[in-house]
């Protein structure tokens, strides 16, 4: 937390869409088209102002296509270290879907340096969070596991 101090916070909004399928959670996940990105799960930063459940929602739109989100529950948040050093405080949202497809591809339209990629989005349990990209799956625990 000393860096916490010496660095500008960068405020992320983390989404875990989950879905029932034969009484199993399951969780979305994108596939990066940059290799080095991994697998991650839908996120995004906090625009000045925002507040983190709206940035959560509306992430969650620009990247996933998804809308019409029932209902947005916090899970947790907590102040990270990224790769590059600087700190993120980052919430944690679960937001229940109903339906969708099992695997679609969608360019998001949140513009920036994602701009014209194609993430190809899929389901995984939480068990499956070892495939992850470093501190997206830090809080799958908190996910209630049928």
């Amino acid at each position: 937390m000393e860096k916490a101090l010496h660095w500008p916070i960068i405020k992320k909004s983390y989404g875990y869409i989950t879905r029932q399928v034969n009484g199993k959670t399951q969780i979305l996940v994108f596939q990066h088209p940059v290799k080095e990105a991994g697998i991650q799960i839908p996120k995004g930063t906090v625009k000045h102002g925002e507040m983190p459940v709206d940035a959560v929602k509306r992430e969650m739109e620009e990247e996933t296509g998804l809308s019409n989100f029932p209902a947005i529950h916090y899970l947790i948040d907590d102040f990270w270290e990224n790769d590059d050093g600087v700190i993120h405080h980052r919430y944690f949202y679960r937001i229940n879907i109903d339906k969708t497809q099992d695997e679609w591809n969608y360019k998001p339209t949140g513009g920036g340096a994602e701009d014209g990629k194609v993430f190809r989005f899929f389901w995984v349990t939480p068990d499956d969070g070892k495939q992850l990209i470093r501190g997206h799956a830090d809080y799958f625990r908190l996910i209630s596991l049928n």
